[in-house]
């Protein structure tokens, strides 16, 4: 056997061919469902409850028979019979009533689908007999769900890298303007933030919640720039930069002050209404949705401003021809979006709906006279039926289709390039050649031959054979080392 057969077979053996997707939903069962329940903390009513949330846990795969006896299920099982293979999630509840000492209690909350070979499966580190023994297929992969006994896989989408500026000229009526982009992620929560150097040399901002653009300097006073020596410090020291922002600058005059640029930005979000309503609206925008990764309190909008500084020096370059536009199918600049990323997105809408749901149900029962208690208020179907349907029928959450598919079983070579299958959101009817065409940088990572033909050539692909994931890091984990290197903290003055 050749060394470089040696080297694949033991890397399949290390990594396994689905690996990447059961690792993923493993992540998001250990680390990202606690973070959704943290991100709520809390259930507040307009009736004197509050009910605090705690840790969540959730159970090996189990079936609630007809006569309410609760089996294991082994994934076979579930096949024949059509059912669903979930397992049950439980949330550690304390409600806050006055005059009452808080008592924790676990409630069931609802069912998590089951992937097949991940921490909460029956089959999980079993061995080859005892596989056999299960009626299971010991070289079956895992890493698919099974609802209501059809074999349903989560495909791997290709995106944008989120939080990353990318750089890109726009051609409007045979002008060309310079534009960076960045898709600021926080939570769940996606938002588009340009800044864009339009053919006068004006620089504008546009983001979630404000219609039209804001101008630059505008934007830079609301977040606490007064001085327009403070502002041309945060942006660059570089001469030929200085002079365009002066040119910006010189705009604006009239507007000395945060609070006459947190006035404008009002007059854009909140028209009509009173002074003090539009300067709380217009803050309320800037800390939401201006760079939401950053931060979304107060305290982060200097932060903010030192980043839009970035974003402007960039495209100034790209003005001033030192840089060039940023390749978006450079796969450095893509991010691939595996089960456990797909399942949060749709685990926080569902949770957000349970969370509403169990406020209202905790305020019915305390009008009609009723002691509230979290057991009734739980209605466990309302988190299971939404994640049931999205899996059942593959719509997922922000309007995507076709996320989750029927697993291909015409053999098994079949079924593992389906497991490694890698879709593009870009739609089937527009040309994009550039996304179509086999880019030098899918070396080693995605494959070069299968790929179908017609309108999806190119924009569905399949895993190289010899590929693997790196995982995000927190940045919670990162900034302490940072600091610990040598990098200073952004401070009022301006200077890092």
């Amino acid at each position: 056997m050749s060394s470089n057969k040696l080297i694949l077979k033991s890397f399949l053996k290390k990594r396994e061919l689905v690996r990447q997707h059961i690792d993923s939903f493993n992540d998001f069962l250990d680390n990202r469902l606690q973070e959704i329940v943290n991100d709520t903390a809390n259930i507040e009513t307009d009736v004197g409850v509050e009910v605090q949330l705690g840790k969540i846990t959730v159970k090996k795969a189990r079936i609630i028979e007809a006569d309410g006896s609760k089996n294991r299920v082994n994934p076979m099982e579930a096949r024949l019979r059509n059912l669903s293979y979930f397992s049950p999630i439980s949330l550690e509840m304390t409600p806050v009533v006055e005059g009452k000492e808080p008592k924790t209690v676990t409630v069931k909350i609802g069912m998590m689908p089951t992937m097949l070979k991940s921490s909460i499966c029956n089959l999980y580190n079993k061995t080859e007999e005892e596989l056999i023994k299960a009626k299971e297929d010991p070289l079956d992969p895992g890493g698919y769900f099974i609802i209501n006994g059809s074999e349903r896989t989560l495909v791997t989408i290709e995106d944008l890298a989120p939080n990353m500026i990318m750089l890109e000229r726009n051609r409007k009526y045979k002008t060309i303007t310079e534009v960076a982009k960045v898709f600021s992620k926080r939570s769940g929560f996606r938002a588009l933030v340009t800044v864009e150097r339009n053919k006068d040399g004006v620089i504008g901002v546009s983001f979630p919640a404000v219609p039209g653009q804001i101008p630059l300097v505008i934007l830079m006073r609301a977040l606490g720039l007064n001085s327009d020596q403070e502002l041309v410090e945060t942006i660059s020291d570089d001469p030929d930069i200085i002079e365009i922002i002066l040119e910006n600058i010189e705009e604006y005059l009239d507007v000395k002050s945060t609070e006459d640029a947190t006035e404008i930005i009002g007059k854009k979000v909140a028209t009509g209404q009173t002074r003090e309503y539009r300067l709380k609206r217009a803050e309320q925008v800037i800390d939401r949705y201006l760079l939401p990764h950053i931060g979304v309190e107060p305290e982060d909008r200097l932060r903010k401003s030192h980043y839009l500084g970035r974003m402007v020096v960039r495209i100034i370059e790209l003005a001033l021809k030192r840089r060039e536009p940023d390749d978006k199918d450079h796969y450095a600049n893509k991010r691939l979006r595996l089960a456990g990323d797909l399942m949060e997105d749709l685990f926080r809408v569902a949770f957000y709906n349970l969370t509403r749901d169990i406020k209202y149900q905790l305020e019915r029962s305390v009008v009609r006279g009723k002691e509230p208690s979290v057991f009734t208020a739980v209605r466990s179907d309302v988190l299971t039926e939404r994640i049931r349907h999205a899996l059942a029928t593959g719509n997922w959450v922000g309007g995507r289709s076709g996320v989750s598919q029927l697993l291909d079983r015409t053999n098994y070579i079949s079924v593992v390039s389906h497991l490694r299958r890698v879709i593009s959101p870009l739609s089937r009817s527009q040309p994009h050649f550039e996304a179509r065409d086999l880019h030098p940088t899918q070396w080693g990572k995605i494959c070069p031959s299968e790929t179908p033909e017609g309108p999806n050539c190119g924009l569905v692909k399949n895993l190289a054979l010899s590929s693997e994931f790196s995982t995000g890091v927190d940045d919670t984990i990162i900034e302490p080392l940072l600091y610990e290197l040598g990098v200073k903290q952004i401070k009022k003055s301006g200077i890092f």
